[in-house]
């Protein structure tokens, strides 16, 4: 019997700006892919991928939306794999990134199961709340010491100045 998996799928942004979806546990990631892109009103004609995490958000492995990579063997494909292979109770979290120029990421987090509801067609938009930036959040890089860095000291607040030292 198919299940019913409610997925909250967070923007990784400052702002809170998430989506709740309802998505059988028989769909493929392609489908889960295809309902995240619409519920951010994303064109969803990006290159994609999930990745499993563990409970830290450490991603694993991934599962593209296709093979760039010339026919690597053991490679899985969203359309192959099962939302329920890679999520369960015990393995909640995935992460989404879409559109690698861009690099929107998503937590992805499974909130609850529960039985289908005759009449309900699925996947669902649950909830939304936030508006998507007009740009992806500027993601944080720490640059180790001596790469090249504008400030000839790297990071200021590492320096043992007073703080009112006129």
């Amino acid at each position: 019997m198919s299940m019913i998996y409610k997925i909250r799928v967070i923007l990784d942004a400052e702002e809170d700006v998430f989506r709740d979806l309802e998505v059988e546990s028989g769909s493929n990631l392609e489908e889960l892919h295809n309902a995240i892109t619409q519920a951010f009103g994303f064109l969803g004609n990006e290159m994609a991928s999930f990745y499993t995490a563990d409970e830290n958000w450490n991603q694993d492995e991934e599962i593209p939306l296709f093979d760039i990579r010339e026919g690597e063997d053991g490679l899985r494909l969203m359309r192959d794999t099962l939302i329920s292979e890679v999520m369960d109770e015990q393995a909640p979290k995935m992460l989404f990134v879409y559109d690698f120029l861009n690099m929107w990421t998503f937590f992805v987090e499974l909130a609850d199961i529960t039985e289908k509801e005759d009449g309900r067609s699925y996947p669902n938009l649950l909830f939304s709340f936030g508006e998507l930036p007009d740009a992806p959040p500027e993601k944080k890089f720490e640059a180790e010491p001596g790469e090249g860095l504008d400030e000839p000291f790297g990071n200021y607040d590492d320096l043992d100045f007073e703080e009112n030292w006129n």
